[in-house]
């Protein structure tokens, strides 16, 4: 649940701005610890996170855990109905059959098996060509069961899409879990970037920036000391990925 605590404001794109060096670009796994395909994509994932291996390039990493592989007796305690649905959106964005795992999802642009480095680096480098739209995530305070944090957005551009929307994602940094049945079992899987809440809250156009406070419920059984909060817009679709920005929540 969340709570917008300001509306829209009108500013320009440049008083907003990044909150890490290097050019955003937003990098989606959809994974399931019940696919024996997808601790190799997982891995990478992680890699990507920790090596940050596109000069110019900050990889913003989601690990998005779907629910459709919840059977053979294990659920995947990261699963999540919403991201299922997220991942059939794309499916259908791109034409595909159906959604299947481990699939990378580059920016809303592009999309791969995701344990395929040489499939990745191409479209990372070409994503880093993109222009991006400023976001800046400010004043993240933990309250409690609490989130609160102030998020900004430019304007769009006069070419290009004319609205986007503003979501938010509170994810973990790592989490493990010792896989007791189902293709991964008796292995234990780590991972990165956990999304464990997902939350649309506004939008934006060619005249109309963003800027609000905002309050989103954590997970009872979330480490506080563990989680990040990434903002990013995206064109409805889901679309292109326009701008994004991560913080540690301390």
């Amino acid at each position: 649940m969340f709570v917008l605590m300001m509306g829209l404001r009108c500013v320009g794109a440049a008083d907003a701005g990044t909150n890490a060096p290097g050019s955003p670009v937003l990098v989606e796994l959809f994974t399931s610890e019940g696919c024996s395909s997808c601790p190799p994509a997982d891995k990478f994932l992680q890699d990507m996170d920790r090596l940050q291996p596109i000069p110019g390039a900050n990889l913003i990493v989601l690990s998005e855990h779907v629910d459709y592989w919840d059977h053979d007796g294990w659920k995947d305690p990261y699963s999540s109905h919403f991201l299922t649905e997220r991942q059939n959106s794309y499916a259908a964005h791109f034409g595909l059959n159906s959604a299947y795992t481990p699939q990378m999802v580059v920016d809303g642009t592009a999309e791969f098996v995701g344990n395929s480095p040489r499939r990745a680096k191409p479209v990372l480098e070409k994503a880093l060509t993109a222009n991006k739209i400023e976001v800046r995530i400010s004043s993240v305070i933990r309250d409690g069961n609490t989130l609160r944090a102030h998020i900004d957005a430019g304007s769009l551009p006069e070419h290009g899409a004319s609205h986007a929307d503003v979501f938010v994602v509170v994810a973990l940094n790592r989490a493990e879990s010792q896989v007791r049945a189902g293709e991964n079992e008796g292995h234990r899987l780590t991972h990165v970037g956990v999304v464990r809440s997902f939350t649309k809250i506004g939008k934006v156009d060619t005249k109309t920036s963003f800027g609000a406070d905002v309050r989103v419920s954590l997970n009872l059984g979330d480490d506080r000391a563990n989680l990040r909060l990434i903002a990013f817009l995206q064109a409805s679709g889901p679309g292109k990925v326009l701008g994004a920005a991560v913080q540690p929540v301390h």
